[in-house]
């Protein structure tokens, strides 16, 4: 049985791009590096481009055959892994439907994060790559694909073997910055366009102050109301999310009375927009910890108290584990993506749900959810694009309430 979770490595290449060309594709576990799949073919003669999409495509339908549930890719294509994560736009309409098939094997697993890595750093899915290009060499010649602009590399590069990287990285750019509507001498690995539609945009909005949140207590699925203070910050909070976001079409809320409360004087500075209430978006259920302190729960359950901070998937004891609390707020941002897409929507809801949707924003690892501290009435702001992609424009922005004593 493969892990939950498994690391897919890919790579593709083309000896002349255009030229005969091949992927690879290695799925591994990320804890023990075990090789659990490998994939390569030779695809005729195409593009570096073409390649690197048909190596990730690979690697996650390999990954998707195994029964993982969510998936790592690391790949050294900057092109790939920028315009899958919507910050490169996809210009080129030889790559759309192979982007396309990628963003639709993404759907199938709970999680998909990608990341880039150094050539150095993918060797073995290099090597599989290598060996199918070896192969599209020897085959007959096929039609091309996604012909490129040829811009020949620096005199005195590609000669000698172990100048061939040298010459990839320059046909890499050059295809880059054909892709992406740049100037093959002047695009930097950095540059970032603004993608060519629009995106979802999440305004998460943490509810104002209560009694307990002043305590310092745990407060989870009790209804506690929000202070006077609290009712002070939510005022803030109205006037700063109605000049953030004067285009938000809905405003979805946490049942709970101390959300629905910010969740109405947010609507009504944005003009009257709808309230749906999300039971989704509720807080965790601290069960028998709920209104206690942490050194009131340290004091009395030291044993749970550790093993719940060690992993997500420990619950309090009678109440709910942070994986659950993930689920459902996966799901609430998966409905949200269908129901408002392309528009602008606030979101009103308590600290776990919020820290978990920016944990999976920023793929960051569970530990993210013990450091990252949100503010009663904080605001941040999360871009989803329609193609899987995502950006955290800010996090527990606070300034709104500086004048609140």
């Amino acid at each position: 049985m493969a892990p939950r979770v498994v690391l897919v490595e890919a790579d593709g290449g083309s000896r002349g791009n255009p030229g005969p060309a091949g992927y690879g594709a290695v799925v591994r576990d990320p804890d023990s590096g075990e090789v659990l799949a490998e994939r390569f073919e030779s695809i005729g003669v195409t593009t570096n481009n073409v390649a690197e999409y048909r190596g990730l495509i690979a690697g996650l339908e390999a990954a998707a055959e195994l029964g993982a549930a969510e998936v790592d890719v690391r790949m050294d294509s900057k092109l790939v892994v920028e315009q899958m994560c919507g910050r490169w736009q996809i210009k080129n309409a030889g790559l759309r439907p192979l982007a396309a098939r990628a963003a639709d094997l993404v759907t199938r697993f709970d999680a998909v994060r990608f990341g880039w890595i150094p050539r150095e750093r993918n060797r073995h899915a290099d090597a599989l790559a290598n060996a199918a290009m070896d192969g599209a060499a020897s085959a007959p010649a096929a039609p091309v694909v996604d012909a490129p602009r040829i811009v020949e590399p620096p005199r005195g590069i590609g000669a000698d073997p172990a100048d061939r990287g040298a010459a990839r990285e320059v046909a890499d750019r050059a295809a880059t910055a054909r892709d992406t509507g740049g100037d093959a001498t002047t695009t930097p690995a950095s540059w970032e366009p603004r993608p060519s539609f629009a995106a979802t945009r999440l305004i998460l909005v943490r509810h104002g102050e209560t009694e307990y949140t002043e305590q310092g207590r745990y407060s989870g699925r009790g209804d506690v109301a929000l202070s006077a203070r609290g009712r002070e910050q939510v005022r803030a909070t109205a006037s700063r999310v109605a000049a953030l976001a004067p285009g938000a079409v809905a405003v979805v809320s946490s049942p709970l009375s101390r959300c629905t409360r910010t969740a109405e004087a947010i609507a009504a500075a944005l003009g009257g927009v709808p309230v749906r209430r999300d039971e989704d978006l509720i807080e965790c259920d601290f069960g028998a910890w709920e209104g206690r302190t942490f050194a009131e729960v340290r004091e009395g359950w030291p044993g749970e108290l550790d093993a719940w901070l060690a992993s997500t998937r420990v619950a309090p004891p009678e109440g709910e584990s942070f994986a659950a609390v993930a689920e459902r707020a996966g799901r609430a941002v998966a409905s949200l993506r269908e129901a408002y897409a392309r528009e602008t929507v606030v979101v009103v809801s308590h600290v776990s749900p919020i820290k978990l949707v920016l944990r999976d924003a920023l793929a960051a690892d569970d530990a993210f959810l013990h450091r990252l501290y949100l503010d009663a009435a904080g605001i941040s702001v999360v871009d989803l694009w329609p193609d899987g992609g995502v950006a955290v424009r800010s996090v527990n922005e606070t300034a709104h309430l500086a004048d609140i004593g």
